[in-house]
């Protein structure tokens, strides 16, 4: 279970569990009906209910003299469903026209032990167990009658006028079977066969109920019955006792909750000034209205006010945590380690910026307060959201109701604010992070006066680069050969030119190798 100390408990509801209808509880669903269009004020002709199978009827009547109804199909559909028989005891619709629209009934879900229906009344959550979901769906049994009445013409159109004939009875051969004794697994085959279930469901009989509207008074009284009939006595002890999981969950959360975690029944026995401050601590941010409800009812506005005012600092006409009720004296940042008066003198500004206006960008804040942008960010989070290119905005919105309702107090924010700003901990300037510009012509001058005092640094490093430059230079010179004094015989291109065996004057430095007709310098 993930758990937050920043979250604050605003109520604490009872819960009970009503068991007055837990049997007779059910869920209808029209998933063909739009849920604004309901059947509330729809006349009910009739309504029964099979409760082993949990299938219901239901007829209800179709305004037949609403422009939208055509008549001529209705009578139509009746004339097909009923015949022209004048016995109004079997028909379908007595009316010869389709008045009325049938609905069946489909389990939705099989287990319904997860699902309960709940009231809240007076502070206390009631539940109660549903005993069944069902989908009420059209019913179009009217045209399977329509089709077994067609087939019923067609075969006396048949049979034609034979029946006015009178014949003798054929006779028939009648065979005798007896059955085996049945086997358990063809017994088990047997119930579980779809025609052995047709059958147990044909033979459970229905239940004719009749209906109350949302209005009528019978509803009404069913109603309180969905309350727990004896609040706090035997029958809500199911409640208390939790399922086989819950014991380690509750053992989690007794181990990750800090021990100053006050519940609103403990907040409420504090001081009203504690009550305020406890408050704060944990939401950081909030707005006067929003306030008064956590305190609950009863509690003096004017004596909030006093509180508040204690405590936090208004911004935007809402109530933000004092920098130094967040941050005593002798404490550090948890991210950095800077120290609280340092921490305090930073967020303030931040604050100051949200009172000129919603959007802050961060940049500007950390180029002033100078602190790391871990602490920075947090400033921020506690009373901003970030936005794309646009920087942090204020968490609420502005409170002009407050600010309507209070002027006095938002004067004397007002004042506090200005006091606050012309103190040492507060004066920053826009001066102090725009750019400064330098104009080009002092930009060389001061660059000039740069040289002339490096310049005799300089001077040593150029002229120690010229000696090492000129040193390189003349031992490139006296490794290098002469090649101009050495002469390479040549090898004749041809077998009639003769080989050249002139002499030079140098070769008493050069010796032949024997192998080769180059000439290597000893």
């Amino acid at each position: 279970m993930y758990y937050n100390p920043n979250h604050v408990f605003f109520s604490k509801i009872e819960v009970y569990l009503a068991k007055s209808l837990a049997e007779k509880l059910y869920l209808f669903q029209y998933p063909v009906r739009p849920a604004t269009m309901t059947y509330d004020d729809v006349t009910h002709l009739a309504t029964r209910i099979k409760p082993k199978q949990q299938k219901v009827e239901l007829e209800i009547a179709i305004d037949t003299l609403s422009p939208n109804y055509c008549r001529s199909k209705g009578e139509q559909i009746a004339l097909n469903v009923d015949g022209t028989s004048t016995d109004d005891s079997g028909s379908t619709y007595a009316s010869k026209l389709m008045d009325k629209q049938s609905f069946s009934s489909i389990q939705a879900a099989t287990n319904t032990s997860r699902y309960a229906v709940a009231v809240y009344r007076k502070g206390e959550l009631h539940v109660t167990p549903l005993h069944g979901i069902l989908q009420m769906r059209p019913s179009f049994s009217y045209l399977d009658k329509a089709d077994a009445k067609h087939r019923e013409r067609e075969a006396a159109n048949e049979a034609g006028d034979s029946s006015q004939d009178e014949a003798e009875d054929d006779v028939k051969q009648i065979t005798v079977r007896f059955s085996r004794p049945e086997s358990e697994q063809a017994r088990q085959r047997r119930i579980q066969s779809y025609e052995f279930l047709q059958k147990k469901q044909a033979e459970e009989p229905w239940i004719h109920l009749h209906y109350h509207s949302v209005k009528d008074s019978r509803s009404e009284h069913e109603r309180q019955y969905l309350l727990s009939q004896a609040t706090g006595m035997v029958e809500t002890s199911e409640l208390i006792k939790s399922p086989r999981y819950v014991p380690n969950r509750i053992t989690l959360v007794k181990v990750l909750a800090p021990n100053n975690v006050l519940s609103m029944a403990q907040l409420r026995t504090l001081p009203l000034g504690d009550q305020v401050k406890t408050l704060m601590k944990n939401v950081k941010i909030i707005q006067f209205a929003n306030l008064m409800g956590l305190l609950g009812s009863g509690v003096d506005s004017t004596a909030v006010l006093r509180c508040i005012q204690q405590v936090a600092m208004l911004v935007q006409g809402c109530w933000v945590i004092k920098s130094d009720v967040l941050y005593p004296k002798d404490t550090c940042s948890s991210y950095s380690g800077v120290p609280a008066e340092v921490l305090c003198r930073g967020r303030d500004f931040a604050m100051w910026k949200f009172t000129q206006g919603r959007l802050v960008v961060r940049k500007e804040v950390s180029a002033i307060i100078k602190l790391p942008p871990e602490d920075v960010k947090d400033f921020l989070e506690q009373m901003a959201v970030p936005r794309i290119n646009k920087g942090w905005e204020f968490l609420l919105p502005y409170d002009a109701e407050f600010v309507k309702k209070h002027p006095d107090v938002v004067q004397r924010q007002h004042m506090l604010w200005m006091g606050i700003q012309d103190r040492d901990s507060l004066k920053y300037t826009r001066s102090d992070y725009l750019p400064v510009v330098i104009p080009g012509e002092q930009r060389v001058n001061a660059a000039k006066a740069k040289v002339r005092e490096n310049h005799a640094v300089l001077e040593t490093e150029y002229q120690q680069r010229k000696l090492q430059h000129k040193a390189s230079k003349q031992s490139a010179q006296d490794s290098r050969v002469d090649i101009l004094n050495v002469r390479i015989k040549e090898e004749p291109l041809s077998d009639e030119e003769p080989m050249e065996t002139s002499a030079y004057g140098d070769l008493k430095h050069l010796h032949k190798d024997s192998g080769d007709h180059s000439l290597i310098k000893t």
